[in-house]
Parts: structure tokens; C-alpha cells; sequence
């Protein structure tokens, strides 16, 4: 008697059953009958079977196993557990398929989780986590990872479409939220990497820039980088395609914000076919011409919404004043003029003490700080004997305050599609891109530094960011009521380790030993239980063997 098990992938799902048989000879050929189908058990049961087959002709032996019985402290398995669980509710697994390729991309988002670092480094992580029990992986090093980058480029829309798919089985959204960000680069030898707008404040790097497309929720569903001198506008039409492709169904509405969408992109939507409209805001120039022309007035902005509706074929504002965001602007334009009140006392101090010091010089030095500060248009800066004064234009100053805290929303989403009221929320909804932004480049995944040099390898790994998001995001929800970061809870998380169980000096499975109270809250909050037992393949994962002058192209 024995149980046979085996797997067949069918559409990249893969199906294990597990037979009870056992085996005879009639006529002089072997033949096998099945005793029961035992698939719905568990792993650890059908392992129990496995153990007691193997030792049915000495149960003896087996009843004094505890004898022979060695326990060792096995690998991390709590964080590795959970994350793959957790990809394996948010569709992940099955939108990244079966095999190899798949399972090495999957570890990669969960590394990424577990210790935001490079592909070397996630190699050696493999090594205390028991990934390769839990995904049956066999043993890799950093190169596989980085050919895998290139996979998941290759199958990056296939990927995503497949993820969209299975979270939006209701339907297809009807507005969807896209932003633009930068990532400065280490080194000058990227494909993608050139000299653009700095967001980073990083001078002297290059970068590239990263498009972030998502749903009404902030939940990503595709990620594409540009070269680092692409503009903000330039972006914008992929995403477009991609809706009306991929990810569209009816009525359409995009959300930018108002270096995104302008002019060619609206006309953009109205030529590209299907019923697109757009939510954006207009930069401060553009508000100080509509109140020129008379379209807005000043008594409209206040903390109340307001909005004034179009002419035939216009567009229509939504208006609202915030007084806390204006006294935010009047506290920074206040330290700003202090900082340059003290820089020219003490320029003047020593003009004291040096007689033979320019006036002239300390001049043109203040005038070209106060532009750099951006208050030259309000301050004052003048020669008064040996001396400089300062002092704020009052005329001047009133006009430059007159907007602050004033913001004007602009749509072609009639009233009766959508109020002033969804207009604003729909707008605010941004931050949700800006939070998935900051956790990705400077929070918990730290998407930097990055030292990669090929195209595809570039977009690879931003993809592996933008999947690891997805389960960020979802940890920061179910474990909002804790007090802890998503951060903090993956390394609790990360202390659970198995037990390993050698019979006879071989070893043959990992036993989870009951969770602490903390870890035990974190699981609860998932609703996601450790199992009683993983199996214990004694796969050895090691790093590629770096001989002197052996520069590979990454």
C-alpha cells in the first residue's frame, strides 16, 4: 500500500490529487486498485499517512520514534507564511501562473516586503526564511533574480490584466486616479536614467519617472516607466490607451492632478474614442485669469464649495477656499522673509566691522536670496547709508496672499453625473497615488537606491514595488487598529520559526510551534492560521560565486 500523488497545470492553475493504492499481481502483471482518494486532506495528514506506510512492518519502531526523535530550531516561516496567504487572497499567485519564473517573481515581492534590498540580498534572505519549503522552490542565486526582472517585464500586462480581472469581477471602474512621480538613479549607466525635473531634491542624479494608474480605491493596476526627461503631460496618453484597452467599460473619468492634465490631454479624451471625461485643477495663473475675465470671483472662495456651471460646451469649476492650508502659506512666507531679515542683519554687523565692505555687494547678494526664497516679488531690499534695509511691500503682499488656501477644481462631469461635492472628494482622492508614492519610494519598500542598468530590469523591478504596494496596502488596513506600523508587524512576524524534526539524523519535516500572543493578534486581524506542519526540503540556497574582474551587466 502506498499513496500515490501527483499535479497537472491546466490554464496556470495547478491541480495535486493524492491516491490511497495499493499494488498486486494477476496474470503474472502488476497491477494497482485505488483504496480511497484522499486530495481533501490536509498536507500534514497525508504526511502522517506517508509515515506510518513507511513504517507499517515495525510499528515497534515507530511507536519509540520519540527516542530517536531530534529537534532543532528550523527556518523563519511566520512573515513568509503570511505573505504568501496574502497573495494568494489578492489573486497574486494566480495572476503571476505556475512554474519557476513564477514562483522566484512572487519571493521577490515578498522580500521586498520583508527587507526592502537588492536581489543579492534577497538570495541571502532565502536562506533564514523557509520560502523554498512553502513554494517548493529549488535553489537559485541573485542572476536568476535578475533574469527574472526580465520576465516579469515580458509578462507585465498579461499580469496585471489578470489581476484586474479577478478584483473587479463586478465590473470595470468608471474613474480611475493617475499620477506622476521621479526615482533618482545611482551611477549614469541606466538605459532609461537622464537629467529631468527632480522631485527627489537629488542634483546631480539622474532619474526616471514613474507613472502610477489607479482605481477609485488607490489600489494599483498598472505601473510604467519613462526616461527621467519625460515630461509630466507625456505620460498621460499610455494611460489613456491602457483604460480604453484594458481596463475600460462604459463611462470613463480620469483624475490628474493640474500639472497632469491640461490642454492636449483634454482634447485627447474628447477625440479617443468611448465616453471620457476628466477631474483636474487649475494652477494659480490660470485662476488669476478667470477672475480677470470675470468667470470666477474672489467672494466664491470659501470654506463652503462652490461652483460656477459652463456655457454651453464649457467647463465647469468647483471652488473652495482652505483656511488651514492659508495659514500653513502665511507661516512659511513669514520664515522665509525672518530668514532673510537675519541674513542681512548679519550682513550689516559686518559692514560694522569691515569699513571697507560693499553696500553694493551685500545687495545683490539679498536680492538673490529673496528670489531663490520666491518673496523678491513682496520685499523690499535697499541701501540706506552704510547699511541695507529691508521691509515687505504691503500693497504687493496683499496681492500675493489673496489666493492662499484658494483652489479651483475644473471638469466636464455634468451636475447630474456628479455633484461639487464627489467632484472635491474625487480630486482629494489623489493622496491615495501620493501615499502609494511615499510608501513605495521612501516608506516601507524603499524602491530605492537602485542600481540597475537594462530597460527591462528597470520596469521589472518597479513592478515587483507596485505588486509588494498591493500588500502593503492591505496589511496597513487589517492591522489599522493595532498599534504598530506594517513594518514592525513583518518583522514580529519574521520571529515565528519552525521546529526541525530529524528522525534517525535525517530530517523529514518542520513543526510550527504556537504563536505568541502578539504574533498570534497579527494573524487574527488577517484571519489566517499557521499550519501545524511544513515539509523540510533541505534546499540550499547560495549566492553566485563572484570571481575578481567578473562584472556582470545588471
Amino acid at each position: 500500500m502506498y499513496v500515490d500523488s501527483s499535479s497537472i497545470t491546466v490554464n496556470q492553475k495547478t491541480y495535486t490529487r493524492h491516491l490511497l493504492r495499493t499494488s498486486y499481481r494477476k496474470d503474472g502483471k502488476v497491477k494497482h486498485r485505488t483504496i480511497a482518494n484522499i486530495s481533501s486532506c490536509s498536507d500534514e495528514e497525508i504526511q502522517a499517512v506517508k509515515l506510518g506506510l513507511k513504517y507499517k512492518g515495525n510499528l515497534v519502531e515507530l511507536a519509540s520514534l520519540d527516542k530517536s526523535m531530534k529537534l532543532q530550531q528550523g527556518l523563519r516561516v511566520g512573515a513568509v507564511w503570511v505573505l504568501f496567504c496574502l497573495a494568494k487572497q489578492l489573486h497574486i499567485v494566480d495572476a503571476l501562473g505556475a512554474g519557476r519564473q513564477a514562483k522566484l517573481a512572487l519571493w521577490q515581492i515578498m522580500a521586498r516586503i520583508i527587507e526592502h534590498s537588492s536581489r543579492l540580498s534577497a538570495v541571502r534572505l532565502a536562506r533564514s526564511h523557509a520560502v523554498c519549503d512553502l513554494l517548493d522552490l529549488d535553489s537559485f542565486n541573485e542572476d536568476d533574480l535578475y533574469a527574472n526582472l526580465d520576465w516579469l517585464h515580458e509578462n507585465q500586462s498579461k499580469i496585471e490584466d489578470r489581476l484586474f480581472r479577478a478584483t473587479h469581477q463586478d465590473g470595470s471602474p468608471t474613474l480611475f486616479l493617475y499620477d506622476v512621480t521621479s526615482s533618482y538613479l545611482e551611477g549614469t549607466h541606466n538605459d532609461l536614467g537622464a537629467f529631468g525635473y527632480n522631485r527627489d531634491g537629488k542634483s546631480g542624479k539622474q532619474q526616471i519617472v514613474l507613472g502610477l494608474l489607479c482605481d477609485d480605491q488607490g489600489v494599483p493596476l498598472s505601473i510604467e516607466v519613462f526616461p527621467g526627461n519625460t515630461s509630466d503631460t507625456k505620460t498621460f496618453a499610455s494611460q489613456v490607451h491602457k483604460v480604453a484597452e484594458r481596463f475600460g467599460g462604459g463611462e470613463v473619468t480620469f483624475v490628474g492632478d493640474r500639472g497632469m492634465i491640461k490642454g492636449p490631454q483634454i482634447q485627447l479624451l474628447k477625440e479617443h474614442e468611448g465616453n471620457f471625461h476628466y477631474i483636474s485643477a487649475l494652477t494659480k495663473p490660470q485662476i488669476e485669469g478667470l477672475l480677470k475675465k470675470g468667470i470666477l470671483q474672489m467672494s466664491l472662495f470659501d470654506e463652503t464649495i462652490a461652483e460656477v456651471l459652463p456655457e454651453e460646451g464649457g467647463e465647469r469649476y468647483v471652488v473652495r477656499r482652505n483656511p488651514i492650508r492659508a495659514e500653513e502659506m502665511k507661516r512659511n512666507r513669514q520664515d522665509r522673509l525672518d530668514s532673510l531679515k537675519n541674513r542681512v542683519e548679519k550682513y550689516n554687523a559686518y559692514l560694522e566691522e569691515h569699513p571697507k565692505a560693499k553696500v553694493e555687494v551685500g545687495l545683490r547678494r539679498m536680492k538673490d536670496k529673496a528670489t531663490r526664497l520666491k518673496i523678491h516679488k513682496w520685499v523690499e531690499i535697499e541701501p540706506c547709508g552704510t547699511k541695507l534695509s529691508l521691509q515687505a511691500n504691503p500693497e504687493e503682499l496683499a496681492e500675493v496672499e489673496k489666493l492662499d488656501g484658494c483652489y479651483a477644481l475644473r471638469t466636464d462631469l455634468s451636475p447630474t453625473a456628479a455633484s461639487k461635492q464627489t467632484i472635491h472628494d474625487r480630486y482629494k482622492d489623489l493622496a491615495l497615488v501620493e501615499w502609494a508614492f511615499r510608501t513605495s519610494k521612501t516608506g516601507h519598500l524603499e524602491m530605492r537606491p537602485l542600481f540597475l542598468r537594462r530597460e527591462a530590469r528597470t520596469r521589472g523591478h518597479a513592478f515587483v514595488v507596485e505588486l509588494a504596494y498591493r500588500m502593503v496596502q492591505t496589511l496597513s488596513k487589517q492591522w489599522s487598529q493595532l498599534d504598530l506600523t506594517v513594518e514592525q508587524g513583518v518583522d514580529l512576524l519574521s520571529t515565528l520559526c519552525a521546529q526541525k524534526v530529524s528522525i534517525h539524523g535525517k530530517a523529514s519535516f518542520q513543526t510550527i510551534p504556537e504563536p505568541c500572543d502578539e504574533v498570534k493578534t497579527l494573524l487574527d486581524a488577517l484571519d489566517i492560521t499557521m499550519p501545524d506542519a511544513i515539509p523540510d526540503r533541505g534546499v540550499v540556497v547560495s549566492t553566485r560565486k563572484k570571481l575578481p574582474g567578473n562584472r556582470v551587466k545588471h
